[in-house]
């Protein structure tokens, strides 16, 4: 591995492929093992159906690929919005999500966006670790985004809006 490599050695040989209702049941799998309040098919479905950027991470190859991570985005003027990134959990703290964003940044690039946009759980302190160490900054706070991750009585949690100028 070289210094500038995020992803070790011992990781699986990867590439990114576009994501396809093929891989709808492994990637509710993976979105169900992540998220406490995940994605449904029908929220795939949808970004499929709508053109969004939707890409895999996949390890291996042919029918023994392995899905490490998907993102999903929705492109917008001069911005580029991520809706949805997961790794897998037995892949992460692999460098798997930097190399995604790197993907969707070049991506976002190439579409002359000028800006890319989330937003993340307030509570989700992992993600906003990775966020701001690749370079996002929390711009926002958004009031009762997402449902309550803990089913609290308030029922809604709240969420950071982050920005990266492309």
């Amino acid at each position: 591995m070289n210094a500038n490599s995020p992803v070790p050695e011992s990781a699986p040989e990867a590439g990114f492929q576009a994501m396809t209702s093929d891989w709808l049941d492994q990637v509710l799998l993976m979105e169900n093992s992540v998220y406490e309040h995940p994605w449904t098919r029908g929220n795939f479905q949808d970004s499929l159906q709508s053109g969004y950027q939707a890409q895999l991470i996949t390890g291996g190859s042919g029918k023994q690929a392995e899905l490490l991570g998907y993102f999903i985005a929705m492109q917008g003027v001069d911005e580029v919005h991520l809706l949805n990134i997961a790794v897998a959990p037995q892949h992460q703290g692999n460098g798997w999500s930097r190399l995604m964003l790197d993907a969707l940044c070049l991506w976002a690039r190439a579409q002359d966006a000028q800006w890319l946009w989330l937003e993340v759980r307030v509570s989700n302190t992992k993600a906003k670790a990775i966020y701001l160490h690749y370079g996002f900054t929390q711009v926002g706070l958004r009031r009762s985004y997402y449902p309550e991750a803990s089913g609290g009585a308030a029922g809604r949690e709240d969420a950071v809006l982050m920005s990266f100028p492309l």
